[in-house]
């Protein structure tokens, strides 16, 4: 009880009530701090709906409430764009840095109106989709910034697209008042239709400094190599019309020509090939009997006959793409939606993006003058060589011209990898389609990511009863520095191996494994002697390679071989005992996208046991049967992987008048 008197129903009787005045002053203290937390947080996460002046997004932007800015008459012009401009000269490269990413950083100016002292605009069209459609994509792209102190790329948002829309004095003038410009350094302008009546000049006339320039008609003439980026002429049909991927082969026509504005010319030099080859070449005209406009556009005729365009070029193999009054042309970029394999007459021409493009893979190039045996010239080449043209055609569609995103986005990936050479895209990446990928074989990546058990390569060789031959073989491959172990199949069960006495003596370890049944498919098998990554099947009858040679690795397909072939191949190989090395080739092929370095040529094929009986390769249908297996195999492929070469290195080192020791390989090439 005594307790209970020391406390209140408010606390402790002890501890000294505070006063009221100081109550309020600490309560009113504790609100405004509060107040100000919630404000702050308020701000700092609530969505913000003022963009930053240098943030470029057309769709918050309109061409009407752009700035309008007054060119004064007195105005700086540019010089004329320098033909010796190169990166190391015309372009700072430190502008750029160094990043992670290797990757450019790219700023583009705020929209703004030019107009000269009396109010008339510098173009006649301000902004054209397809240049908005451009800017746009850049600026949703990776190598965008709306940090202009960070930029490497400065890209003018002034239409430069077409010179007839332009008013070249005032759009030179209106570059050099671009707060950046220093002369057109780092700054890149997009042009597709160059020149003007009458000479039609092959690049943009409008005066640009050291700008570098992404031009739809270069010529050799104008064209700086390393500089200046050659682009496609776009077609506005590539977004009006969808033509369906056509499977490449045979076409109704042969040769198809379909633009309406050619010179007289050579209007009348296909009239003359059209009489000699008939059907086989279709030459299409404009319209007499249409009445002008956007359907007109869509349409071709022959003597009174409608046909639809573009989408009747995909009937014919080959196109004709002649030069019109301008290099570049729209109908290059029709031609590669269709599929159509384009027959390029235009002498000087810079192809599009021709500096990372192989465009011997997707079109047929012929000097103008030879317009009169270019039938002649298309009927040289194979069929199997002109499916896989029109196979590249449509995909370096699909992949550069398509649309104005994949132009621009392709010339600043040009850029790019100029800038960062050592992060550039490889041939084998701007050039081959993505690889044809079948459900039951995987990349040969998905193996395990673990040291080999051994280093070096493991020599397979696979026999029947030709022990000499056999034993030659052997004796060679074990001159080999990275020969780490020697495995033969023995493919005979009606004959035993010689013994163990009898065998070359080798330093490196050799086991024979004998097989269960006749099979050439057991070279590739994956046994488990073979402890190394590297692996090299060989037959027995092999003895034109030297050991020098053979000192160059292979890949370790046996796996895929053996468990991940597609279709019945292996089972074909096995009954047919024929074209195992094919089937192979058509799996390396198909995963790596490469071709072979070397084919031996057959006069150093030797084989001093080879007889008409045991010899596989002398029976006379034995090559026949080849042939057919490359039919079967592309079939299950669904595609020929296998890759048309026009390149071949023979090597000549060993022709070198210096001593033989100091040679690194003196034995190759030797035979």
């Amino acid at each position: 009880m005594c307790a209970s008197g020391k406390y209140s129903s408010r606390g402790p009787a002890l501890i000294p009530r505070m006063k009221t005045k100081h109550r309020i002053y600490y309560i009113t203290l504790f609100s405004v701090v509060l107040l100000g937390l919630i404000a702050t947080g308020m701000f700092q996460f609530w969505p913000h709906s003022i963009e930053s002046t240098a943030d470029w997004t057309l769709d918050k932007r309109s061409v009407h409430d752009a700035p309008l800015i007054r060119l004064p008459v007195s105005s700086p012009i540019p010089e004329r764009g320098d033909l010796s401009c190169r990166m190391h000269t015309c372009f700072d490269v430190y502008r750029c840095g160094y990043n992670p990413k290797n990757r450019i950083k790219v700023y583009i100016y705020p929209l703004q109106r030019f107009v000269d002292e009396l109010g008339v605009p510098i173009s006649s069209i301000g902004l054209s989709r397809e240049y908005n459609d451009l800017l746009s994509a850049i600026s949703d792209s990776d190598f965008y910034t709306d940090d202009v102190t960070r930029a490497c790329l400065f890209i003018p948002s002034i239409d430069v697209l077409n010179q007839n829309s332009l008013r070249v004095r005032e759009t030179a003038q209106a570059l050099a008042m671009l707060p950046r410009w220093d002369k057109g350094m780092n700054h890149l302008l997009f042009n597709m239709l160059p020149g003007g009546p009458p000479d039609y000049n092959t690049a943009l006339d409008v005066p640009r400094d050291r700008a570098l320039l992404a031009g739809g008609g270069f010529s050799t003439w104008t064209y700086r190599q390393g500089y200046d980026v050659s682009i496609p002429v776009y077609s506005p049909l590539s977004a009006d019309v969808e033509l369906p991927e056509r499977q490449p082969g045979p076409r109704h026509y042969f040769i198809l020509s379909s633009q309406t504005a050619i010179h007289r010319e050579y209007r009348a030099e296909l009239e003359r090939l059209k009489e000699e080859n008939g059907e086989a070449l279709l030459l299409l005209d404009k319209c007499s009997n249409l009445s002008q406009g956007a359907a007109s556009a869509r349409k071709r005729c022959y003597k009174g006959q409608v046909y639809d365009y573009p989408q009747i070029l995909q009937e014919s193999s080959f196109c004709v793409v002649l030069r019109g009054a301008r290099l570049g042309q729209a109908a290059l970029s029709d031609v590669l939606q269709a599929g159509c394999v384009p027959v390029i007459l235009a002498d000087s021409y810079i192809l599009p993006f021709s500096e990372v493009l192989d465009w011997k893979r997707a079109s047929v190039v012929i000097p103008e003058e030879k317009l009169s045996e270019m039938y002649t010239i298309l009927k040289s080449i194979p069929h199997r060589q002109v499916e896989e043209m029109q196979r590249q055609a449509r995909w370096f569609w699909e992949a550069y011209f398509s649309s104005m995103k994949a132009i621009g986005l392709t010339t600043l990936q040009i850029i790019n990898d100029r800038i960062y050479p050592y992060a550039a895209r490889t041939y084998e990446q701007w050039n081959n389609p993505p690889v044809v990928k079948w459900s039951s074989v995987n990349s040969p990546l998905f193996l395990p990511l673990i040291p080999p058990r051994a280093p070096g390569f493991t020599a397979v060789v696979l026999t029947y009863d030709r022990v000499e031959s056999l034993f030659r073989v052997i004796t060679e491959i074990s001159k080999v520095p990275s020969l780490a172990k020697l495995l033969v199949v023995w493919n005979n069960q009606n004959k035993s191996p010689p013994e163990e006495s009898l065998w070359p003596k080798i330093g490196v370890p050799l086991k024979v494994v004998r097989t269960k049944e006749n099979k050439l498919s057991n070279r590739f098998f994956p046994y488990d002697e073979i402890e190394t990554e590297a692996v090299l099947a060989i037959d027995d009858d092999i003895i034109m390679l030297t050991s020098d040679e053979l000192q160059f690795g292979y890949e370790y397909f046996n796996y895929l071989y053996t468990y991940k072939m597609p279709g019945d191949i292996k089972n074909w190989v096995d009954a047919h005992m024929n074209c195992e090395d094919i089937a192979m080739n058509f799996l390396v092929a198909n995963i790596t996208g490469k071709a072979p370095i070397k084919v031996t040529p057959r006069k150093k094929f030797k084989c001093p046991e080879c007889t008409a009986i045991d010899g596989l390769s002398l029976d006379q249908t034995h090559m026949v049967e080849r042939s057919e297996c490359i039919n079967k195999f592309a079939s299950v492929f669904g595609t020929m992987p296998l890759k048309v070469v026009e390149h071949r290195a023979d090597p000549v080192l060993y022709k070198d008048d210096f001593p033989e020791k100091l040679k690194s390989f003196p034995n190759i090439g030797s035979l």
